[in-house]
């Protein structure tokens, strides 16, 4: 992509209502726009971003074995008359009617539809265990939405219901998505603690949310360090064995860590001083185990082995991309701007034109950019006619993983500079050995992150 072709409306300054980093950045950036409090738009930059995590975390449910559908966003208030939450999940739900003056609703979540796909297509326990999943826009009105997306109030959300024939079934489903989630947030690039939770207005006996540790976190988090050094399954993890997973869940729950909502100082003065993290925490997943609470008010029953007709045995687990991609950048700036993952930086390389109108350096931009886009990989070709101080901030402020600097005086002597966005380190390399320093770079990253 050439700078000159592309809409990224960068900012000089944040708006003053923006609190914390990742909403002062996403802003400068021109990743979004605020439409009203809660409710943003998602720019060009921000978007691709964003598609990314959720390719991610897409492959990784995939992997678990869940299968993904779609549901609308506005649903029947019947179904949620059903299971008892209509009247119970407060003003956070955005209740409308329609012309027929139906009662509707904005959907904060799906157990309610899920269950009623469920319960019209499945009749035996010859079709479990099923996990169903989508990536779909929420929409839940927050008393108060700040940190932009951190806390909005529509936001971009993968919900995944399992299905199972009984408890045992039901609670392996749990670790799978467990183990998912372990992996999903390993190939974001970041460290996402998972502790034991409150299950809230969902409902069930068992919960964990996966935190990212900040200090702009609104969760306090408990826990002890030998959490943050376990190694994280990689993609050869077999799902059909569980006992396999259901040991790594073990593994990554024997040990204390817990929110502030479940904190036990009794527990937690057990362990020792020197191994206590007390931090705080962004939430970017969270995950549900809650038995018959939904299948048995709405009938979603089977046939079980014995002929007889059961309700089915849920689950459910989220993530929301957009918000991750907040927690992504207050785990990750400084204060020239965003570093990012490499697994899920917008491009690759930024490939930074020092004398845009000089006849040798626009043609070995050019054939940079010809070969770079040929090696697979995704350059943004700053050919503006911008100053060289601004093209490094922009560079640095979105937070490209790589800068090709070309300019007249390097090319006199057939080179070029490299600069990597992470360290600040700088490199003057020739043109051939550059391209084939970010190719070896393209392929680590695959090999590291890739699906």
């Amino acid at each position: 992509m050439k700078l000159s072709q592309y809409f990224l409306p960068v900012l000089k300054e944040a708006p003053r209502e923006a609190e914390i980093a990742s909403h002062q950045l996403m802003l400068r950036a021109g990743m979004v726009r605020q439409q009203s409090a809660g409710i943003y738009s998602w720019l060009p930059l921000g978007l691709n971003v964003m598609r990314k995590v959720e390719q991610v975390v897409r492959e990784e449910q995939n992997r678990a074995g869940a299968i993904e559908v779609l549901m609308p966003t506005i649903q029947s208030a019947d179904l949620w008359r059903e299971s008892g939450r209509y009247d119970d999940y407060g003003r956070e739900m955005l209740r409308i009617q329609d012309r027929h003056e139906r009662d509707m609703l904005f959907g904060p979540t799906n157990e309610e539809m899920i269950t009623d796909i469920f319960r019209a297509y499945v009749k035996s326990y010859k079709n479990l265990p099923l996990n169903l999943y989508h990536i779909q826009w929420k929409f839940r009105d927050e008393v108060r939405p700040r940190f932009g997306v951190m806390r909005g109030r529509e936001f971009l959300m993968k919900d995944a219901y399992s299905f199972d024939i009984d408890e045992a079934s039901s609670r392996a489903a749990y670790y799978r998505m467990f183990v998912s989630y372990l992996r999903t947030f390993d190939r974001l690039g970041v460290k996402a603690v998972p502790m034991r939770a409150d299950t809230g207005p969902i409902g069930g006996d068992l919960s964990h949310e996966f935190l990212i540790l900040a200090d702009t976190g609104e969760s306090e988090v408990f826990c002890h360090a030998d959490t943050m050094k376990l190694p994280v399954p990689d993609r050869t993890v077999d799902y059909g064995d569980d006992a396999l997973i259901a040991g790594i869940v073990d593994d990554w729950t024997r040990a204390y860590a817990r929110t502030d909502e479940m904190h036990d100082e009794a527990l937690w003065s057990a362990v020792p001083e020197g191994d206590r993290v007390n931090a705080r925490g962004i939430e970017v997943g969270h995950i549900f185990h809650f038995g018959t609470k939904y299948s048995q008010p709405m009938g979603a029953t089977v046939t079980g082995p014995d002929g007889k007709e059961t309700p089915v045995f849920m689950g459910s687990y989220g993530i929301g991309p957009s918000r991750v991609v907040a927690a992504l950048i207050e785990a990750g700036h400084d204060d020239d701007g965003i570093i990012w993952p490499d697994s899920v930086a917008p491009f690759d390389v930024g490939l930074i034109n020092l004398r845009v109108g000089d006849q040798a350096t626009d043609a070995a931009c050019a054939a940079l950019y010809e070969q770079m886009a040929n090696a697979g990989l995704d350059p943004l070709y700053d050919d503006t006619d911008n100053r060289a101080g601004g093209k490094f901030a922009l560079a640095d402020l979105i937070g490209l993983p790589w800068q090709l600097i070309v300019g007249p005086r390097g090319l006199a002597n057939g080179e070029v500079e490299i600069k990597k966005r992470a360290s600040g380190e700088r490199e003057t390399l020739s043109m051939e050995a550059a391209i084939n320093r970010l190719v070896a770079w393209r392929e680590q990253v695959k090999e590291r992150f890739g699906g």
